[in-house]
């Protein structure tokens, strides 16, 4: 890089990374490349680009159409360097995100992890930033949100057993106001009016401390097998929540959820088990 090009693009940087002044300080014509910002080359951006954190990544790619047409590739050094920094050796080398192809997803998966802060005390998440591990204590049940809800749009993520279900395993959702841990074996999700939650050990939908019927909606319904991926469908557009297994759609199991911010949430009861959860974004339609 030439020292003219490196003062340009750090000026530029700089910039961009000041709150509220970005696209102000790098200003550019209608064209979207008229000024300094416009001018610099793809590969200069993108090595400066892969120093930079997310927050910053973000900022840059509002201030001119040539900075966001340079981050969009979610393939690129830039994003692939973000994730070396950010996740886990374990999580990037094993199959936990499989599928998820673009670096800039695995990273978006990760911000939305089930969350280490908003959990029983009795579970904590692993090294690897994905799973749940419940220590083996008597007479409790554990739960976990995730670190971001939803209050709009469409998202899906998948949830997998790696150990044990025991006698009560509910994967759903859950408002801020749901418990995450009460004692004795219970059905914790799905026990209020703030969570639903599908208890795969018997089939049972859980809603307001009521059963809502079996899931799916099929004769002899197979039961889940350890390591199976789940994947949980929200539409808060239409208000549903879904599930499919192994890419069959198993159907809408609950209706009418209400217009409040939804988390995805586990919980569980046997000691020692762990729970995988992995944020894929929008759900591929068909």
């Amino acid at each position: 890089m030439s020292g003219a090009a490196a003062g340009g693009a750090s000026s530029c940087i700089g910039a961009a990374t000041a709150s509220g002044s970005a696209v102000g300080s790098c200003a550019v014509g209608a064209g979207g490349g008229a000024g300094v910002a416009g001018r610099l080359p793809s590969r200069v951006l993108e090595h400066v680009f892969s120093y930079l954190e997310l927050p910053d990544l973000i900022r840059c790619s509002l201030v001119c159409w040539h900075w966001n047409s340079c981050l969009a590739d979610e393939n690129s050094e830039v994003w692939r360097s973000l994730c070396a920094r950010s996740l886990s050796e374990e999580a990037t080398r094993s199959d936990i995100l499989c599928n998820l192809p673009t670096y800039k997803g695995k990273l978006k998966s990760y911000q939305h992890a089930l969350s280490s802060h908003d959990c029983s005390r009795n579970v904590y998440v692993k090294k690897n930033g994905f799973t749940l591990h419940r220590n083996p204590i008597a007479q409790s049940t554990d739960g976990a949100r995730g670190k971001i809800g939803f209050s709009e749009g469409r998202h899906a993520w998948e949830i997998w057993w790696e150990g044990p279900l025991g006698t009560v395993a509910v994967i759903g959702i859950a408002t801020k106001r749901a418990p995450m841990q009460c004692q004795g074996y219970v059905a914790l999700l799905g026990s209020d009016d703030q969570s639903w939650g599908w208890n795969l050990v018997d089939n049972n939908l859980l809603h307001n401390g009521e059963v809502n019927g079996n899931f799916p909606q099929c004769n002899n319904a197979p039961k889940y097998q350890i390591g199976e991926r789940i994947r949980v469908i929200l539409d808060m557009e239409d208000k549903t929540l879904a599930f499919e297994r192994g890419f069959e759609f198993l159907g809408v199991a609950f209706r009418g959820l209400p217009k409040a911010c939804l988390f995805p949430a586990v919980s569980a009861v046997y000691g020692n088990t762990e729970v995988t959860m992995v944020y894929l974004g929008k759900p591929l339609d068909g």
